[in-house]
């Protein structure tokens, strides 16, 4: 993995999104999925995964039999007729995927969605979806996660029979990230200190946006190495709260839960710091806003640049040793 190229991975978002807008307004995707389906199995790991289980409860709130399941979960649906099973990994390499849809292959329908048209997870598969995410020089899923995201939007749509323009939003996306990268230069130095504490970062999510808490931890670690992790918004009071207690608690809390208030309200008891990203909460240290962000799925596509640029920050620019 490289500092400077995982950088350039990211400033490259606004274009990767308007080539992948350009080609979902050309067609459907997804032209051979029959419907309806009886229920999908969405398999990935990692940032695969965490766009996996938001696609998932998106579908079973349309009254789809929907999982996102670990890909190395022992046991889970049986394959058979009626079920799709969508394969994700960006490199179209992951083992444990691999061995996961090899269970599936001929007696599901198989869809791979992969940045790597040609790879192993092809093999088998009923249809493929790239990515179009472009080569990640950096060696970090970044762009590959935004465009998992929108294609699992897409075919959310496809299976529900709702409608949904995707090229559209992922042109407005496009403008929001590009907002984002424009003015870091007003916003990125300052939430690099806010964030760098002794005790590590922490991400806080709505359950329907809970991968941006997800990717953004994993990319804290990924990078930069530091202690990082996540949690769902109403499950914060319930798990994570005890730690304001202890440590001098920093956090990324991107809002839209209706249960913003309750985890506010102990951080002010506790006088912990809170950068949110999107919008503005009483007791936050500071707030990052940017162009669509009271666009929920914008919101879900692009606020994860904000903890990737820290990230960036921190890595290229690592803490000293003794």
């Amino acid at each position: 993995m490289i500092p400077d190229l995982y950088l350039a991975d990211l400033e490259a978002k606004p274009t990767a999104l308007a080539r992948l807008a350009d080609a979902l307004a050309e067609g459907d995707p997804f032209p051979s999925i029959p419907a309806p389906v009886r229920r999908v199995l969405l398999l990935g790991m990692g940032s695969s995964r965490y766009a996996a289980r938001v696609a998932a409860l998106r579908l079973r709130a349309a009254g789809v039999d929907a999982v996102a399941e670990y890909a190395s979960a022992a046991s889970s649906y049986p394959p058979g007729p009626g079920t799709l099973v969508v394969a994700i990994s960006a490199t179209g390499g992951s083992r444990e995927t691999l061995d996961a849809v090899a269970r599936h292959r001929g007696r599901s329908l198989v869809l791979a969605l992969t940045n790597a048209p040609d790879s192993p997870v092809t093999e088998g598969a009923d249809l493929v979806v790239p990515m179009l995410a472009g080569e990640e020089r950096g060696g970090v899923s970044c762009r590959t996660f935004q465009h998992t995201l929108a294609l699992l939007l897409a075919l959310t749509a496809r299976l529900t029979g709702s409608v949904l323009d995707v090229p559209g939003l992922l042109l407005r996306t496009a403008e929001a990230t590009a907002d984002l990268l424009d003015r870091r230069g007003e916003w990125l130095e300052d939430a690099a200190a806010l964030l760098d504490g002794p005790h590590g970062v922490y991400t806080i999510a709505p359950a329907e946006r809970l991968s941006s808490a997800e990717q953004s931890a994993l990319m804290f670690r990924e990078g930069p190495r530091r202690p990082a992790d996540a949690c769902e918004t109403g499950d914060w009071a319930h798990v994570d709260v005890y730690l304001t207690k202890t440590l001098d608690y920093r956090a990324v809390l991107f809002p839209g839960s209706r249960y913003d208030e309750q985890a506010m309200d102990w951080i002010r008891q506790r006088n912990s710091t809170v950068l949110t990203v999107g919008g503005d909460l009483p007791g936050a240290a500071a707030s990052i806003r940017y162009r669509h962000d009271d666009d929920p799925d914008v919101a879900l596509l692009t606020e994860t640049l904000v903890p990737e640029l820290v990230a960036a920050r921190w890595w290229l620019t690592p803490e000293p040793t003794n």
